[in-house]
């Protein structure tokens, strides 16, 4: 069966890569009759370019244009084959994707959530876990969805002790409701076999597509877990290292496509810190296409009363992870804040020495600053050492 999408990136050369392809065949199959200038609209793509990409989609043969446009019988079939469509309960999909208020269906969802997640594992606050509520979980699944991430795709969870395989497991039979979809799966990555082994637990009872795997996020991933999956989520520990190491697992696991989503939480930190963080996208080659300030609710979490942010990232020609071997850093909160550690400058090889009792109280400090010799902003973390006795280091 035809690759329409492939067929048409062979004719095109788009900045915004095959993501903006995808999507605009999908629009015009959910929305029969869709003009030109909506489906623009939908994939933030100039008229002129949308109209170019739907006309290659008409040459190949998956859409018409026939009072819009519209999908023909091989390009709706090809879209519910290859992509899992077939049997959606489209009524719900769409009250999904066009309205922010809470859809009627999504109770049955919230009520087994309410029941599964008081019985999931109690948090290990030495690897800064935390427990978000069921209605958050549910609503990074939505918003997976909304972002057409959702569907078709292999989906990962670098870290879950936030159970979203398992509320993006329970919306596929919600969007689904006759079963037979096959076209999703989600992985999860996790060190905590407590939660590897709820999650599995709950896969089995409830028949979701979910496969987890124990992985110790400081070793290198291995190469059979590379390059596999379009998008992934993740609520690293809330220290610049803890969010650099997850993300750069989740991007070694990722197709090697421009635009593929990354759906980060984090804590809302300093304008210091943030921008610390930022420069971490920048030099991982990723983009913020979206951010939701206060979008996580955790329970008893009073140290970020009880909320974080929400970011979506996305993938651009020069994505690379800031960290791909071991890693050897303090990555955790309780880690950092007890000890004396030493980078060294990776332009001109001066130690600085970072933590409560160094030359700099932290590294997204010292980034922002730069090396004081040179004022490159890269290091190499060379050696850490406990301090015993600290107060707080912010």
């Amino acid at each position: 069966m035809n690759n329409y999408v492939e067929q048409v990136s062979e004719q095109m050369t788009l900045q915004e890569g095959t993501q903006v392809i995808e999507q605009l065949l999908l629009e015009s199959y959910l929305q029969p009759g869709i003009s030109t200038k909506e489906l623009a609209r939908k994939t933030l793509l100039p008229v002129p370019v949308a109209a170019a990409v739907k006309r290659e989609l008409i040459k190949a043969g998956a859409l018409v244009q026939e009072r819009g446009v519209r999908c023909t019988p091989e390009g709706a079939a090809w879209i519910e084959e290859e992509w899992g469509y077939r049997g959606l309960y489209r009524s719900f999909h769409q009250a999904l994707l066009h309205t922010n208020e809470w859809v009627e269906d999504l109770n049955v969802i919230l009520k087994k959530l309410n029941t599964l997640f008081p019985l999931r594992p109690s948090v290990d606050v030495r690897i800064d876990q935390s427990k978000c509520t069921p209605e958050t979980s549910l609503r990074r699944a939505i918003l997976c969805l909304q972002q057409h991430a959702l569907i078709g795709k292999r989906i990962l969870c670098v870290g879950d002790d936030d159970l979203v395989s398992v509320s993006i497991g329970l919306l596929l039979k919600k969007l689904f409701p006759n079963g037979g979809h096959t076209a999703t799966r989600i992985d999860v990555m996790d060190i905590d076999e407590r939660f590897i082994g709820y999650i599995e637990a709950v896969a089995k009872e409830y028949d979701l597509p979910i496969r987890c795997h124990r992985i110790d996020f400081r070793e290198p991933l291995p190469l059979t877990l590379c390059g596999q999956y379009d998008g992934f989520f993740t609520d690293p520990p809330y220290t610049l290292q803890g969010m650099s190491l997850f993300v750069s697992r989740g991007i070694q696991a990722m197709k090697r496509l421009k635009g593929l989503p990354i759906f980060l939480s984090f804590a809302h930190k300093s304008p210091a810190f943030m921008l610390a963080m930022q420069r971490e996208f920048v030099r991982m080659g990723l983009t913020v296409c979206a951010n939701f300030p206060h979008f996580n609710e955790y329970e008893a979490a009073e140290m970020i009363a009880n909320r974080s942010q929400m970011f979506i990232l996305r993938t651009t020609d020069q994505t690379e992870p800031e960290h791909s071997g071991a890693f050897t850093d303090a990555l955790y909160t309780g880690e950092v804040k007890q000890t004396l550690r030493t980078y060294r400058c990776k332009q001109c090889s001066q130690h600085v020495f970072v933590g409560i009792k160094g030359e700099i109280a932290t590294i997204e400090q010292l980034k922002n600053e730069g090396c004081p010799s040179c004022a490159n902003d890269t290091f190499n973390m060379v050696e850490k050492r406990a301090v015993s006795g600290l107060g707080d280091s912010g």
